[in-house]
């Protein structure tokens, strides 16, 4: 026994040292910290493609065979395919990055960077097939054996000689110092004949001779101009035999695409600008026999080429008759197929069944139904022509508001471009003269059913119901079935907010009802609408949902075969729903969800895959409410609806991808030690690929525990505490509270330490030595702020008694919502000795009316309906919008506060910390506020988001740590400092 208890001690004891012996995360780790990024796995399953990228820096993508440990890397490579057959994959290879970063210094074009490079590698072969400046490429989706790749612009005969010059110049300049170098070893042998400075005066003078001769040679080659003509032009595309390297070469390519099966592709070619009598081509290439047919020539402009599913039938829109001034052009839609000389005319404004005032629309999508026997299309209104007799600056610039309008002003500029490109849906069949206009502006939300094969189509419109939106955040629609065959209309339902859907086999229209919160169909046969759902007593909606609004539905999970039954999901399990509603429902997972306070969702393991048949065996996820654990599960449907584990325990996982051909899985799996990739013929017995996890093994890093608590109320509540690896319980931590709303079930998450876009950089401030609790937050109506301090306040006291907590250093963290509550929390507590809030909101009085100005969206359904959760106007409740404003309270703040808000803030208005900020300036208060010019409500450049690590770090070191401060918190950074000095240095 002694001799193990010492063993067991001298294990503790080097465990300890190692721990102890580890580095810290600082901010220079993040540019080469290495992430997992696209995965696929070949039809027959031997083969996984993937890629593991820093966060700048290059990548390598990976060919790995884990049965017999094939493993390729490709460094820089990305964008991959597996081709059809599983022999192939093909790749783009990025240019070295710090080359790329060099050429964005030196301000080239983007003519002059260096271009990606196409790579093809045959599975099990280590060579690898490579073409310098390719543009694209592409497979077909279900062929096999050819890829076509298309070149980028030949370099300008000026940058060619340029870089020639530059190399001559180089060359001669070396030479020159050579020169420079003799003269001047052989200087002393010139006595009494010239000096030294002379000689060496007389060597500058031809160096500088030469290289002005050099420079007039690139003077003298063809400027820029010389090839703008060709800007619009195509280029060189290959279409490439995988097996046996034949290729053939089409010049002046635009647009080239593949038919589903791989038998096709489809060319477009443009105009050669130094040949007048050059003409545009439609052409398809066929790729077994290498012949052509010309479907079109001597068009102006085509576009949205559609084959049908057999690629036996073509459909495109093209311009052919006006010049290329005119201010008005109208497309007509074309189709061809197999067997004729060209392209025929199908639909022009002229069709008849054409709207007045309509035409044919080059922005609609084009579609074949399944069977290739419809052909839908949009139509769109004309637009008049610009006036082009109005000069633009002695024109007014203006939005006017109206209040008969339908969106605010915001809104409908942020839809301008969508709206402008607005079209109708319409169907023809090949060889009809007339057509069906389906869509119209009551029904302008237009989706095919049964892959176009039903005799009707699904319209849903918000016309009429748009107005509310701006303070109910959705919008009701009204929902018709059209006819394919005449264009009548017959109604469905209306006032309903929530997505509305056609059955696989368009045999029922269903939706779920937020009111009365049950699922709903409507036999299409019959036109007799069913509460399908009506007999399920467990709720189909989001029980946890604290908003005051409906709660929003849990969700399906599909139909079977014939639209015989369908399947919905309530909080944990699933049911098998009669469409009808005559049969009883039954609980597919009998109940074991709600037992076991498990969630399960299905898992689409196949993409094509419309609907389940009778005895099918379904693949579901599950996640376990109370211990966090994550797994997998198989649904066995039928008579007796099996339900058997697979795995389950503590981690987090990927949706499985699965091999289309055989039984072979991909899937990633994370806690907090690790986020690996995995092979897996079972979902259980795992195969690692990857190990990520070993570029942490010599930080301090972190590790969490789920930590349950009584808050100020009485109620429990629950959260994720982070601590270091080397947490020691006789020390005392300063702790960091960071919140949104509910994280708790992100327990075995991974988190990559990366440079901030708003909130804390949890790996990094465990690493140096702070704890990080993030605890849950459960919202009363009309309370957001109490709320926030029933959970944060009581989290607070409860780590206060720990005895390795520094109760005199705790501080807040929090972004958006999170950023208001700890302005709110600071008015009523003086407990935290430091606090960042991002983008918080401090006014909702002046909040309340403004704009979400990344969507257009008016701010009133947020605090009536939804996050903010006041459940009142204004005008209701004026009491409840100034109590849970910030600003009001903003004397009562002992607090150090740091804000961040941006001046481009989409979400928060920016004047809301402008606001807060010059409160507490006036009120003599320790405030700074971070303002990143031109930047989001969350950061994007990442230069900005190592900044605002940097300083966040800095603020709660100095006033957590003890550290000293920076110039930017002690003494600012003044307007005449930009640029030159910013303050992160430590005096």
């Amino acid at each position: 026994m002694k001799r193990s208890f010492l063993t067991i001690l001298l294990s503790i004891i080097t465990v300890a040292a190692f721990t102890q012996n580890k580095k810290t995360l600082d901010h220079s780790v993040y540019d080469g910290w290495k992430s997992l990024g696209e995965r696929m796995i070949s039809n027959d399953g031997r083969y996984v493609v993937y890629s593991i990228n820093p966060q700048e820096g290059d990548g390598e993508l990976v060919i790995q065979e884990p049965s017999i440990r094939y493993k390729k890397i490709i460094f820089r490579g990305y964008s991959a395919v597996i081709t059809e057959d599983s022999r192939y994959v093909v790749f783009k290879i990025k240019p070295v990055f710090q080359e790329t970063r060099q050429a964005k210094i030196k301000k080239k074009k983007p003519d002059d960077f260096t271009k990606d490079t196409l790579g093809i590698v045959e599975f099990g072969k280590d060579s690898v097939i490579k073409v310098p400046r390719a543009k694209s490429f592409k497979t077909s989706e279900k062929g096999a054996g050819w890829v076509a790749y298309q070149m980028e612009k030949p370099l300008p005969d000026t940058t060619k000689k340029k870089q020639i010059v530059d190399s001559m110049k180089l060359k001669i300049d070396s030479l020159v110092h050579a020169a420079d170098s003799v003269i001047r070893k052989s200087i002393d042998s010139i006595k009494g004949k010239i000096t030294k400075q002379e000689v060496i005066s007389e060597a500058q003078k031809a160096a500088k001779a030469i290289l002005k001769k050099a420079d007039d040679i690139i003077q003298d080659a063809p400027g820029d101009d010389a090839t703008a003509d060709a800007t619009s032009e195509g280029t060189d595309l290959i279409i490439r035999s995988l097996n046996d390297t034949t290729q053939k070469i089409f010049k002046l390519v635009n647009e080239y695409f593949f038919d589903k099966k791989g038998t096709k592709l489809l060319i477009e070619t443009s105009k050669n600008s130094k040949d007048s009598n050059s003409k545009a081509y439609v052409l398809i290439y066929e790729l077994q026999s290498g012949k052509i047919d010309t479907v079109m020539k001597g068009f102006n402009d085509g576009k949205n080429y559609a084959f049908d599913e057999e690629g036996n039938q073509l459909l495109f829109v093209a311009e052919r008759d006006s010049s290329s001034k005119a201010l008005q052009k109208f497309y007509k839609l074309w189709y061809y197929t197999n067997g004729q000389d060209s392209a025929k005319l199908l639909v022009s404004k002229a069709t008849s069944g054409m709207p007045k005032g309509y035409t044919v629309s080059d922005d609609a999508t084009l579609s074949f139904s399944k069977d290739g026997k419809k052909v839908f299309f949009g139509t769109a209104v004309i637009k008049p022509p610009k006036d082009t007799n109005l000069v633009d600056f002695e024109e007014a610039r203006l939005d006017v508001w109206n209040y008969k309008d339908d969106y605010l002003q915001p809104l409908q500029l942020k839809q301008l471009s969508t709206e402008l490109a607005r079209s109708y849906l319409a169907v023809i069949k090949p060889g009809d003269t007339s057509f069906v206009q389906l869509g119209a502006e009551d029904a302008e939300n237009v989706s095919v059913v049964n892959e176009g094969r039903a005799n009707y189509v699904l319209a849903t419109s918000t016309k009429g119901n748009r107005i509310e939106s701006q303070w109910t955040g959705r919008i009701n629609k009204t929902a018709y079935i059209i006819s394919t065959v005449d264009g009548k209309r017959a109604l469905v339902t209306k006032g309903i907010s929530t997505p509305i859907y056609s059955s696989p086999q368009g045999k029922y229209i269903y939706w779920y009802d937020l009111k009365l919160r049950n699922y709903f169909t409507y036999e299409v046969s019959t036109g007799i609408t069913t509460n399908a759902t009506a007999k399920i007593k467990e709720p189909l909606y989001d029980i946890e949902n604290d908003i005051p609004d409906y709660p929003a539905p849990i969700g399906t999970t599909g139909w079977t075969n014939d639209d015989r039954y369908f399947f919905v999901n309530d909080y944990y399990d699933i049911w098998k729903v009669d469409p009808n509603g005559k049969e009883q429902s039954v609980n597919l997972t009998n109940g074991y969800g709600k037992k076991n306070k498990t969630i399960f969702n299905y898992v689409r393991l196949d993409p094509e895959k419309r609907f389940f048949n009778a005895s099918d065996t379904l693949l579901l996820r599950s996640f376990n409410k109370t211990n966090k654990h994550s797994g997998f599960y198989y649904l066995i449907t039928g008579e007796n609806n099996q339900l058997d584990s697979i795995t389950t325990g503590p981690y987090g996982f990927s949706n499985p991808i699965k091999a289309k051909n055989v039984t072979q899985y991909i899937l990633q799996r994370v806690n907090p030690q690790e986020s690996e990739l995995y092979a897996t013929a079972n979902i259980k017995d795992l195969i690692k690929l990857t190990d990520i996890a070993s570029q942490q093994k010599d930080y301090n890093w972190y590790t969490t525990q789920l930590v349950r608590w009584k808050m100020l109320d009485g109620k429990m509540s629950e959260g994720i505490l982070y601590k270091p690896v080397n947490f020691d319980s006789t020390k005392k931590y300063p702790i960091i509270f960071y919140f949104y709303e509910r994280n708790s079930d992100l327990l075995y998450n991974y988190i990559t330490p990366a440079p901030i876009a708003s909130i804390i950089n949890i790996p990094y401030f465990c690493s140096n030595g702070y704890l990080v609790f993030d605890p849950n937050i459960y919202y009363k109506t009309g309370e957001p702020g109490q709320s926030a301090y029933n959970s944060v306040v009581s989290a607070a006291k409860y780590f206060a008694k720990k005895p390795w907590v520094d109760s005199n250093r705790m501080g807040l963290d929090g972004q958006s919502w999170g950023g208001y509550q700890i302005a709110w929390l600071v008015t009523r507590t003086n407990i935290f000795h430091a606090a960042f809030a991002g983008a918080p909101v401090s006014n909702m009085t002046s909040a309340y009316g403004g704009i979400r100005w990344n969507t257009g969206l008016n701010r009133q359904f947020q605090y009536e309906k939804e996050q903010s959760r006041i459940g009142a106007t204004l005008w209701q409740r004026p009491d409840l919008y100034i109590k849970n404003s910030p600003l009001f309270k903003a004397d009562k703040i002992t607090t150090p506060l740091l804000i961040m808000h941006n001046d481009a803030d989409g979400y928060v208005p920016w004047y809301q910390g402008i606001e807060f900020f010059t409160a507490l300036k006036r009120l003599g208060k320790k405030a700074w506020m971070l303002e990143y010019n031109s930047e989001d409500h969350n950061l994007t450049e990442r230069r900005n988001r190592k900044d605002l690590s940097i300083r966040v770090s800095q603020f709660f070191d100095y006033l957590l740590k003890d550290a000293k401060p920076p110039k930017w918190i002690k003494e600012g950074v003044p307007a005449t400092s930009k640029g030159i000095d910013w303050g992160l240095e430590v005096e």
